[in-house]
């Protein structure tokens, strides 16, 4: 049985990303920094599905989150074959750049791109491992989920669009060096997707896609959108283009006049 590694997956993309895989027959290790209620109800949810699945509660921005992360998955379940690299957080509070604070650029740095790029290599090498130990039915995968904001510009959150650029550049560079070992690395891109993490623009943003056509496809993006381009990705049919962008952005990267 596969087993899916989802950081930042008790609430929003994340948890709808735990629940498309349960759905497929994963295993499901929900990581959590904070919030242990919600991460228990995606635990449900996954189970619900007939999935076996845990939370493990670890700060994936610090090396010893890395490292305990992956060593309760395969305490639980034996062997990681799928990592979703999901944690991830805004600005405290919208700056202009030319406010924009060292703290919250460091931090959004580090929670957003540091635990990506160090999850990746974490992953990397346990999935190495797991094909040395000749793991039956082993066809490992990262899936890095980014945004539009990668290269989007947002003059008021500067440092998330700096953060989600790099999760851009560690994908390249993860999928260049495990090319070779059979170990596709993907980015999927979320648009405006219906979240927590979006509920205090909603107004204005719902505006923006259904009167002003920001996105050709003028509905707000939910987060089975996004969990859906990472069964794409898991699916085995994308891995001869491994490096390969994922959009789920209603159209949004046409970027139409």
């Amino acid at each position: 049985m596969k087993t899916a590694l989802v950081t930042g997956g008790s609430r929003g993309i994340g948890r709808a990303v735990c629940v498309q895989l349960a759905r497929q027959g994963c295993h499901v290790v929900v990581n959590y920094c904070h919030g242990e209620a919600a991460a228990a109800e995606t635990v449900s949810l996954c189970r619900a599905e007939g999935a076996q699945a845990v939370a493990v509660q670890a700060d994936v921005s610090t090396a010893e989150g890395c490292k305990k992360l992956f060593e309760e998955a395969v305490n639980a379940f034996g062997r990681v074959d799928i990592l979703v690299n999901n944690a991830g957080v805004a600005p405290v509070q919208r700056l202009d750049v030319l406010e924009t604070t060292a703290e919250s650029f460091e931090r959004l740095l580090r929670v957003n791109t540091e635990s990506c790029f160090f999850m990746c290599q974490a992953g990397a090498r346990r999935m190495l491992a797991g094909k040395a130990q000749g793991i039956p039915d082993y066809r490992p995968r990262i899936i890095n989920i980014s945004s539009v904001s990668a290269y989007t510009s947002s003059p008021s959150r500067g440092e998330y669009c700096v953060s989600k650029a790099g999760i851009s550049m560690v994908t390249k560079l993860f999928a260049d060096r495990l090319a070779g070992e059979g170990i596709p690395v993907f980015e999927v891109r979320p648009g405006i997707i219906q979240t927590d993490m979006t509920a205090g623009v909603a107004d204005k943003y719902r505006r923006m896609i259904e009167q002003e056509g920001v996105t050709p496809i003028r509905r707000f993006g939910q987060p089975e959108d996004v969990a859906d381009q990472v069964l794409a990705a898991c699916s085995g049919l994308l891995d001869f283009g491994t490096g390969t962008v994922l959009n789920a952005d209603g159209g949004f990267h046409l970027r139409r006049l």
